[in-house]
């Protein structure tokens, strides 16, 4: 059976009222023709019409891969529900989705990417819906928004809070979606899938089961189709019995800004003096920081933000391979890549599919997480995921509720205030002008991350800003390094919203973090690995 349609016959495929699963993570992936398709059918018909779609992570960016943008028409949309949102500069016009969201023209929802994987492996099994503690006393939990982006989709929860075996768990209800739209590389005559040129595998896998063991039809995105039977099995991480429709893009993009580059997709690997080591900056004096919490031998998991540089911090300090980077994406080890191409690696270990990714993730199998703060507050709470102000320059959380919810030890970075002059000379911070804007602030605006929860789990917590570093413990947050050059009451405690409570043992940072020559850091060995007892929870 030939499967081979035009875009355009893949978008009259999809009904009104349908649920419409797409599999993306920004540009990354991206079935950007066929969304543009399903977009220029509604213009020209009205059609299809109401349709809820959901997007494990963002489709789309705001850097040349539309995506969702395609499809965020008044009509057209009647419910999205997303890990993440294109996101982007404060200065740009917000996207089409964000303007939508913004006036309340479409239910919107932020579901943590593991969560929203976790609901389609349930429908693809026909179990009720998914019950975890990731995201208790978060934005998630519905004792707060309830992943709730707007008042429609407030009206319209889609998360209780439940009891069972006397303990509170969060339970959402299974989605099941009539189509899966995806995205593979080459197609075979009868719908096999590969991903050679692919940066991940993403959750196609998973979205194509939900829609296919629900009655619902699967349509593919590859740049290419071959004879059946030239593809080999091992390679095939879609089969073709899952999909029904293929549709080619020979243009679409690897990536965003990136038409194809063998090193993403592991075909090559680079020389290691390839990679761009950082200039010296504020952020490499803190990256550099948050490098020192770091063991040898250790998974550890890695955000947007300063902490992407901390792969490079290593490689400069002549210690590439110490760690192995764990990205939500799906790539383990290598070396993570930065700016557009931020979610892929080059000379990765190996790419696990994203669903699975984030199950590692969801139960602490990994080491250590670094991820970036907007805020902090009085109970060690962080946001990342909304600024009221200019909602477009988030994401929305991704896969942060997830890596947080257990982590064993996390490791938050960024600047103390917003705005402030800095500059470094002679090995020291130099504040030539304060931030208009406190970062630590006595209630964070959108509860990402929860202090409480990770008092309560007895999770390490370590926030490193250019002037500071500062542990969560039960009594508060609590001051343990300050920056040469920094005044401890001007600079630090002056400019947080709530009392710090400074350490007894007070340590100025290391002065060579503010040097531009290497630290000449080394790193303690992580602790043999020993079998635990069972539990859950």
């Amino acid at each position: 059976m030939n499967k081979h349609i035009s875009p355009a016959e893949a978008a009259a495929l999809i009904p009104d009222g349908a649920v419409v699963s797409v599999s993306s993570s920004s540009g990354l992936g991206c079935p950007d023709l066929t969304l543009k398709a399903i977009g220029d059918r509604f213009d020209a018909t009205g059609h299809p019409r109401d349709l809820t779609t959901l997007h494990p992570i963002a489709a789309g960016d705001m850097s040349g891969i539309k995506g969702v943008d395609y499809i965020a028409k008044k009509g057209l949309l009647k419910k999205i529900i997303g890990g993440s949102y294109p996101s982007g500069p404060s200065s740009s016009e917000p996207p089409l989705i964000w303007q939508m969201i913004g006036a309340n023209e479409v239910a919107a929802y932020n579901i943590p990417s593991g969560i929203l994987f976790d609901m389609h492996r349930e429908a693809a099994a026909k179990r009720p819906g998914v019950m975890t503690k990731v995201g208790l006393d978060t934005f998630v939990d519905p004792s707060r928004e309830g992943c709730a982006m707007n008042a429609s989709a407030a009206a319209e929860p889609v998360v209780k809070k439940v009891a069972f075996e006397g303990e509170d768990w969060l339970y959402f209800k299974a989605i099941a979606p009539q189509v899966a739209i995806i995205r593979a590389t080459t197609a075979d005559e009868r719908g096999n899938l590969t991903y050679e040129h692919e940066g991940a595998y993403l959750g196609g896998l998973d979205q194509a089961l939900a829609a296919r063991n629900n009655g619902g039809i699967v349509i593919a995105q590859v740049k290419r189709i071959t004879k059946e039977g030239s593809l080999k099995p091992h390679d095939v991480r879609v089969p073709g019995v899952l999909v029904d429709y293929v549709v080619v893009d020979p243009d679409q993009k690897q990536t965003t800004q990136t038409l194809y580059d063998p090193a993403i997709s592991g075909e090559i690997f680079r020389p290691l003096d390839s990679f761009r080591v950082p200039e010296f900056s504020i952020q490499k004096v803190i990256a550099r920081r948050v490098a020192q919490e770091l063991e040898t031998g250790s998974a550890v998991n890695l955000g947007f933000g300063i902490s992407a540089n901390v792969p490079r911090i290593l490689l400069e300090e002549g210690l590439h391979g110490a760690v192995t980077w764990v990205i939500e994406q799906g790539a383990v080890g290598g070396v993570p890549l930065l700016d557009f191409a931020f979610g892929c690696a080059s000379n990765a270990d190996a790419f696990m599919p994203s669903p699975y990714q984030f199950t590692y993730f969801q139960g602490a199998g990994f080491d250590a997480s670094l991820l970036s703060f907007l805020e902090i507050d009085r109970t060690g709470s962080v946001n990342v995921s909304k600024l009221s102000f200019r909602p477009h320059v988030t994401a929305g959380a991704g896969g942060f509720v997830d890596i947080t919810a257990r982590a064993k030890k996390i490791v938050f970075s960024g600047m103390f205030n917003a705005g402030a002059k800095l500059s470094v000379a002679d090995g020291r911070l130099v504040i030539e002008r304060e931030g208009k804007l406190k970062k630590l602030v006595n209630a964070v605006e959108h509860v990402t991350f929860s202090g409480r929860r990770a008092i309560e789990q007895g999770q390490d917590v370590t926030y490193v800003t250019e002037r500071s570093v500062m542990k969560l413990t039960p009594d508060g947050i609590v001051l343990t390094e300050i920056a040469p050059g920094a005044d401890l009451q001007e600079h630090i405690l002056d400019q947080s919203e709530f009392p710090l409570i400074v350490s007894d043992q007070l340590k100025v940072m290391d002065s060579a973090l503010f040097n531009e020559a290497p630290l000449g850091l080394t790193l303690p060995a992580k602790a043999a690995r020993k079998a635990a007892g069972g539990a859950h929870g």
